[in-house]
């Protein structure tokens, strides 16, 4: 380790290219058939991260001819996900890892590595643990109320509105609070509905979704380490994604195998649950794709043991070839490691070619060379699957140099049928809107 250690060090500082560089063409890594080299073993893991910078003066992503981009809020501090309410309004979850329990922080060199690099990248401010509402009446893609919705939250992320009551997936539980139409602030105290695994909270974030009927919550709980190099027990309710009933509170393992699912959505054709999934590191810049697809009940996706199906990772021991055999092969490749986040599908309420598919928030690559992600994708649906190559649609956040003004997150449609995006380095929420809507 100590062979490593000045390396990894420059790496951090620097900001400097480590380990590999991509030998895959663009697109190979892509879609539903992607191209799986073998595994990169190296001394070093590649470290390539893209320093945090903000956007300059004038500087502001760049939309698709026949769009309209504006800043619905600046200024927020680390917005992460994105959640419309029936009436307009936008709330927003500013929100940053929760520090661990003293006891289980993290310790030695690679810890202390991966906290410089995250600070680097824009990972490291303290959490404002708050959801904001903004509201824009006049409809011209800029918020003139902002509002302290909900504080004193424990690093939240996923939202959801089931009639009056709007529930919260804080880091560790999925919390209820009373809502009416129209208010701009609840100071109700929250009811904790379900516990969530937490702890060590390597993936922290927690998103939710409600049933087409109401009865149901499903919330993502990403695994607590790369490939359980912490051990299993760490990983206990993890790498998952939970059904919740929301009349009791009980709840079950519905899949499991997803490293860090997030971005939660309901394709409108077969009615399908969909997520997107960040997949494992250090394994080189051309492995492992990232990806998008559905979530069948009682499936298992491969983490830790395999990746897309039935490629086994061989860092993983003991291994377990009857868990491999039914690792079911994600729908459709993203990319590696451009880190998905957001997802949402367009449901018809965009022009083509974006009007039926799926917009897909990539935060960025922090572990490949070239760099990768950095932008809003669209994969576009036919007949309730991936139909064709995934477009870019909002794209601009890394500079000529290699810095990021900002890196996108949450992404939803609002009520005017704009596509909004939670920029968390650039502290902005971005409108995206066809124009003459």
């Amino acid at each position: 380790m100590l062979l490593r250690l000045p390396s990894i060090l420059a790496c951090t500082f620097l900001a400097a290219s480590c380990g590999d560089t991509a030998r895959l063409p663009p697109g190979a890594g892509e879609g539903s058939h992607p191209t799986l080299p073998p595994p990169v073993k190296r001394l070093i893991p590649t470290v390539n991260i893209a320093p945090a910078q903000g956007w300059p003066e004038g500087v502001t992503p760049a939309a698709p001819a026949g769009f309209r981009l504006t800043a619905l809020a600046r200024e927020l501090d680390h917005p992460r996900w994105l959640y419309v309410l029936p009436n307009g309004d936008v709330l927003v979850a500013e929100s940053n890892k929760p520090a661990p329990p003293l006891e289980q922080q993290p310790k030695g060199i690679k810890a202390w590595v991966m906290k410089m690099v995250m600070n680097r990248a824009g990972a490291g401010t303290p959490s404002a643990d708050r959801v904001t509402l903004l509201r824009d009446a006049d409809g011209d893609g800029v918020a003139e109320l902002r509002s302290v919705f909900i504080d004193k939250l424990h690093s939240p992320f996923g939202m959801a509105l089931v009639g009056d009551s709007l529930y919260v997936a804080n880091a560790d539980a999925v919390v209820r609070f009373p809502y009416l139409p129209g208010q701009t602030r609840i100071t109700a105290a929250g009811v904790k509905l379900a516990d969530l695994p937490a702890g060590i909270n390597h993936h922290w974030t927690k998103n939710i979704i409600a049933s087409r009927d109401g009865n149901k919550l499903y919330a993502t709980v990403g695994s607590n380490s790369n490939v359980a190099e912490r051990g299993l027990a760490a990983e206990e309710g993890r790498a998952a994604i939970w059904e919740i009933d929301r009349a009791s509170g009980d709840k079950r393992l519905f899949a499991s195998g997803l490293r860090n699912p997030n971005g939660l959505g309901w394709e409108a054709k077969t009615g399908a649950l969909w997520t997107v999934v960040n997949e494992r590191d250090e394994l080189g810049s051309d492995l492992v794709p990232d990806y998008l697809t559905s979530v069948k009940d009682g499936g298992f996706y491969g983490w830790p043991w395999s990746y897309w199906g039935g490629h086994v990772d061989e860092r993983v021991q003991p291994a377990q070839p009857d868990k491999v055999a039914k690792s079911l092969v994600p729908d459709y490749a993203l990319g590696n490691h451009v880190a998905p986040l957001g997802m949402a599908f367009s449901d018809g309420r965009m022009p083509a070619p974006f009007a039926n598919g799926a917009f897909v928030g990539e935060h960025g690559s922090w572990n490949r060379q070239p760099h990768s992600g950095y932008k809003v994708t669209f994969v576009p649906f036919a007949d309730g699957k991936p139909a064709g190559g995934k477009i870019d649609f909002l794209g601009g956040f890394l500079s000529a140099q290699g810095k990021a003004y900002g890196r996108p997150v949450g992404v939803a449609l609002d009520s005017r049928g704009a596509l909004l995006v939670a920029d968390d380095v650039g502290n902005v929420v971005w409108r995206v809107l066809p124009v003459g809507r």
